[in-house]
């Protein structure tokens, strides 16, 4: 059982990672409309597109981890 909670454990830091990771996008979004204001939209859609990719990564992070605790768990 210890095992199983280890697991899904770390399926969910995996989550939290991503979502660390996700804020360094922002971060590094932000200072590149600070230095060029002209680029805004070309910035901005990458950086959606790339939260929006590693925020499935997470989502799946949590679905791995339902499934460990529901169906290895038994």
């Amino acid at each position: 059982m210890e095992k199983i909670a280890f697991a899904a454990a770390a399926c969910v830091m995996m989550g939290c990672v991503t979502g660390v990771m996700e804020g360094l996008v922002a971060i590094k979004a932000v200072e590149a409309i600070g230095k060029n204001p002209d680029a805004a939209d070309k910035v901005q859609s990458m950086a959606i597109i790339g939260a929006a990719i590693s925020e499935t990564c997470a989502i799946y992070c949590l679905l791995v981890a339902f499934l460990i605790i529901f169906i290895l768990g038994r």
